[in-house]
């Protein structure tokens, strides 16, 4: 039911799931069950003129209206790592609680979706394509360490954002775990989650992300985020 009530008033902005496959949290240790709903999103602006997905960008005032919504209605931002850690015992999660997620890295999600979250002392997840922090439009180390430095997580979301279904094995760890790397070097965090490319996995594309060490990945799966599917 929250799933359904976010989603007719937030539009288009999808639900991601955590899709990486692993046992329960331990309720012996006082972990959390709680299902937590993330959101994703891409360009915090209007769409160009010949955009190819224009469902992928939310105006600022849109986005500033549906975090006025989430706040009146009781929601709390927090990161996927705060998250993991309340499934496992470490941590606790606030009154409603919501991953605000980013994908690939662009320079609006700074310059517009920042100002807005920091106000309400909100952090977001940049699920970083490397590939993009060297683009005009793209987010730039500078600003991404910004981003850091205010609470965000950073995670991976691979370096050229390729279909990871169809690569061969070399070129699929170096995409992964080569952009964990990356970032990690780069940043100075952890990288501890990865988002895959279009929400694309399988069985192949599972096992690279779990040998670079992620504890776990998004995808585009409607639904809330579970500790039994990480």
């Amino acid at each position: 039911m929250v799933r359904g009530a976010i989603l007719s008033m937030l539009g288009t902005v999808l639900v991601a799931s955590l899709g990486l496959a692993t046992g329960r949290a331990d309720p012996a240790r006082g972990a959390s069950s709680e299902a937590v709903p993330i959101l994703m999103y891409h360009v915090i602006a209007p769409p160009v003129a010949g955009a190819p997905y224009p469902d992928l960008y939310v105006a600022r005032a849109d986005f500033a209206g549906q975090v006025r919504w989430l706040a009146r209605h009781g929601y709390h931002a927090i990161t996927l790592r705060r998250v993991y850690d309340a499934w496992h015992g470490r941590a606790t999660l606030p009154a409603r609680p919501i991953v605000l997620s980013f994908d690939d890295g662009y320079r609006s999600q700074f310059t517009n979706a920042f100002p807005i979250l920091r106000a309400r002392h909100w952090p977001g997840v940049v699920n970083l394509e490397v590939n993009d922090e060297h683009r005009p439009w793209g987010l730039s180390l500078a600003r991404a360490r910004a981003l850091v430095r205010a609470g965000w997580e950073i995670d991976a979301h691979t370096i050229s954002h390729p279909d990871l279904t169809i690569l061969d094995a070399a070129t699929l760890t170096r995409e992964v775990a080569g952009s964990r790397r990356i970032l990690r070097r780069q940043l100075r965090v952890p990288v501890d989650f990865f988002c895959y490319p279009a929400g694309r996995y399988d069985s192949a594309v599972v096992e690279a992300v779990r040998r670079a060490g992620f504890l776990g990945a998004t995808t585009t799966r409607y639904g809330l985020a579970l500790p039994s599917e990480l």
